[in-house]
This record gives structure tokens, sequence and C-alpha cells, in this order.
């Protein structure tokens, strides 16, 4: 007989009965587990079992077959389970794969064979419930993750903002004391300051209050940081008066021999100490020592004051660099701003030109807003509109038309004058010249009724002797009095 391979992964217990559709007979049910069989062997009494259990039962040794006991037929040898005398049930396999199955978790209405219930569907149901390994909760399989990552109690988070791992319990806690937790100043509402640094800020922050350094001999002011020098220089004389009364004091206790205090320099400050607490010479040295501290007092805090507007002063002249130097570029910015505009101009011309531009000699040029257009020919304020430029061919002669809608020369207040414009292009030196092509204008009746049509060639002798002149021609139609007229134009 073949042994069975004790290297089968992934071995499972059997298949729970209530997964079959139909009544289950004893010859599928394991004598282990007593379920129904999975990857079922048979040993050599004749009972068979999932391949699972039987390793199990075998694997510290031979081990007698119970059910044997159970049923009174135990013989030995044949009633010992022995790994090596056991051998795969496959006939039964086949029978318990072919078998109808159901799921059992509750909303799950799939049903099939046992063979489509382990290959297909077993531990892949979406309403199958497992055991949270850390807070012991039963979860549906489809949420595990967002579980494990959400909602478990149990889970581990890193900190964001020192990156220690904690329990999610302990996190909270842990915000409490971490040294990366952001905090924020109430003083001056600066945010993100470390804990660990958070004391620092304090007190170096310009909007910090503290007291005064002559609070211990009466100044009750709180003072910001920022405008401690200020008040020092503010209120020297009430600081002088505060210590008027200590030095009378000591001066009168040394005229009188009676156990004079010694004046002693205590946080800054000139302090008389008690005698009580130590007795000192009785000479008038100590008055002098004593006003001497309180003039090295008032001299630092003079010393310190300095120091604080030489700073204050160069920090301004770097501010006027600062701002000096952002002027300049701002100045450049609006040169390049306004460089920019003048090209953006130019493209947007060029833009119009391309848009109306035509390649074959033939322009059509519809005039908007007509009535306003003459009244302003009529007051003189624009008494000429040029059209856009347009081409005989790709790399012909570039031409425009030039409009006075009240008249110009002879005509002007009786006549709609049109000028035909031969201009200066980039394909000049390719052309023949001088210009002696045919010209048509058409002033079109919308109607389509009545349209007036006119066409000359240009004088030929004419144009040479302006050409002569260094100038180009204009021919000049009034379409409305129906005569040609020549113009020397500078374009």
């Amino acid at each position: 007989m073949a042994r069975i391979s004790l290297d089968c992964p992934n071995s499972l217990p059997g298949i729970p009965l209530s997964v079959l559709s139909v009544p289950m007979e004893n010859k599928y049910k394991c004598q282990q587990c007593l379920q129904v069989l999975r990857k079922p062997v048979q040993a050599q009494c004749g009972h068979r079992f999932c391949v699972h259990c039987f390793k199990q039962l075998t694997s510290s040794g031979p081990k007698p077959c119970e059910a044997c006991r159970q049923e009174e037929i135990y013989e030995e040898p044949i009633s010992i389970l022995n790994s090596s005398e056991a051998f795969p049930d496959n006939a039964a396999g086949r029978e318990i794969a072919s078998l109808p199955a159901r799921c059992l978790n509750q909303g799950c209405n799939w049903t099939g064979s046992i063979k489509e219930y382990e290959a297909q569907h077993e531990g892949r149901c979406e309403f199958e419930r497992i055991l949270c390994e850390g807070c012991q909760t039963l979860i549906l399989l489809t949420e595990k993750d967002r579980h494990d990552e959400r909602e478990c109690e149990a889970r581990t988070l890193n900190c964001k903002y020192c990156k220690m791992t904690f329990n999610f319990k302990e996190i909270k806690a842990h915000d409490e004391i971490c040294l990366k937790f952001p905090m924020q100043c109430k003083d001056c509402g600066k945010k993100k300051i470390p804990r660990e640094k958070f004391n620092d800020h304090v007190k170096s922050c310009a909007k910090s209050k503290s007291t005064c350094p002559f609070s211990e001999v009466g100044c009750k002011s709180m003072v910001e940081n920022g405008k401690l020098c200020d008040h020092e220089v503010n209120y020297t004389m009430e600081h002088l008066r505060l210590l008027l009364p200590l030095v009378l004091s000591a001066t009168r206790a040394q005229s009188e021999g009676s156990g004079a205090g010694e004046w002693q320099e205590d946080s800054g400050v000139g302090l008389y100490r008690d005698p009580n607490e130590g007795a000192g010479p009785t000479t008038s040295v100590q008055s002098v020592n004593a006003l001497e501290n309180i003039v090295c007092v008032l001299n630092r805090e003079v010393e310190r004051s300095s120091v604080t507007m030489e700073a204050f002063a160069h920090q301004h002249r770097l501010d006027q660099e600062k701002i000096e130097n952002l002027s300049n570029k701002v100045r450049q910015l609006e040169r390049t701003l306004t460089m920019r505009d003048l090209q953006l101009s130019e493209t947007e011309q060029l833009v119009r030109e391309l848009q109306f531009c035509t390649y074959d000699g033939i322009f059509v040029w519809k005039i908007s807003d007509f009535s306003r257009r003459r009244q302003d020919a009529v007051a003189g304020r624009a008494p000429a509109m040029f059209s856009p430029a347009f081409y005989s061919s790709k790399y012909g002669y570039k031409m425009c038309l030039r409009l006075y809608l009240n008249g110009d020369g002879t005509g002007r207040g009786t006549h709609l004058s049109l000028f035909f414009v031969v201009m200066r292009g980039r394909c000049d030196a390719l052309l023949k010249w001088p210009f002696s092509q045919k010209v048509t204008l058409m002033l079109l009746d919308q109607n389509n009724r009545e349209h007036i049509i006119d066409a000359f060639r240009p004088d030929v002798i004419l144009i040479k002797y302006f050409r002569f002149k260094g100038a180009y021609l204009c021919l000049v139609l009034a379409t409305v009095s129906s005569h040609a007229v020549e113009e020397n134009d500078n374009q």
C-alpha cells in the first residue's frame, strides 16, 4: 500500500455536516472529527479518516483504532492505525465531491457540489464571519482589511509625529506626552511648535508676557518680551522711585549704627538684605557699595537697551535692502509684463489678419455697425478705415482696401470713396512690377437687385513714374461717382 504523505499543505479537518443538502451516509463520515470526509484515507482496518485527522492521530506513532473498539471488532495488528499502512480512498473522494452542498453563512444563497464548495466558495464567501485575532470580535471576511485598519481596538498605529508604534487605546494618551506633538502659542498664534521646543519658544516669544525685572522691588507690570526694553526705558523714573525708599532706609540704618544690613546684587537688581540673614560691617563703605550696585544694574540695563537698539537698526537696514530688491524685481516684472502685453497685441493682430486673409485675389469686406461708423466719418473722428490684408496668391501681391464713408478729395460729403492699395509684401522681389493686374470693385446690394461694379487696369506709365519716385501705388475708386483717382501711399 502507498504511504500517506505527511507533508500535505493546507490540510483542513472535515467539512461540516450541515453543508450537505441531503442526509449523509455513515460511509462518508470521518471516524475522528465525525464530519464529512475531506481528502479521505482508508486504514487497513477499513475505517475512513480525513487526511488531516489521520495525520494528527499518527503524528506520535501508531495508535489503536477507536472505531474498531466501539464496533467490538478490534483485532491486532489490523486495528492499529499506521501511516505506512493507510492509503488515499479516491473512490470515496469522488462520491463525496459529487454530493450537493450549500453555504452555511447567513444571507448567502450559494448552492453547488462539495467539489465546487471546496474549490470556489469555501473561505471566499462574502457573508462568512471570522474571528479577529486582536479584539476577538466576529467580523465579515470582506470587512477584515477595513476592520484591521480602522475599527479593531487592538490594532497598532504609528504616531504621525514621532513615528513610534503604539496600541490604538494608548495613542491618545501618548499624544499628551509626545515630544514631537505640535502645539500652538496662545500669545503669538504660531502653530506646529514641537512640545520639546515649546518652553524655549515661550521664553523667546515676542508676544509672551513676563514680570518686570524690577518686580522684586515693587513693579507689578506684565510686559511682552518684545517690549521689555521699551518698558525699561519708559519706566526708568518709576523704577528709581521704587528703589529710593530702600536706599533711604539703608542710609538711615547705617547712620544709626544699629547693625546695618548688606546690599547685594540679586537677579540683576540691587536688593537690601535683612540684618537677620547675616551680620555685616557697619562702616559707611556698605552704603557706597549699595549705591554702586544700583548704578551697575542701571548701567547694564542701558547697555542692553543700546545693544537691542543697534540690533533693531541693523535689522531695519536689512529690511530696507530687501524692500529695494523686491521693488527692483517688481519693476522688472512690470517691464516684462509690458513686453508680453505688446507681444500679445501683435499676436492678436496677426490672428485677426489671418482670420480674414484670402489668397485668391478675391476679398469680401462686410462693414458692421455702418450707421455709427458713418457718423464718425462725417464728424471727422474716424474719416478712413482699412480692411484686413489679402493676397492675389500665396506668394503674390499684398493688398488691402481703404474706405472713406464720407468721401475723400472732390467727393467729400457727396460720395463714398474706396481706395485699392497695393502694400509692401514679403515676396515683392519675386513679382512683376509695375502692378498691372485688372482690378474689379463692387458695392454689393444685400437685396441682390442692383450691384455697383467698376473695373479698371492701372496706368503703367503713371505707375512707372511713381515707382521711380520710390513709392507704392494706391488706386482709388469712388464707387458712387464711378471715377478712378490715383494716390501715392507710403505703406
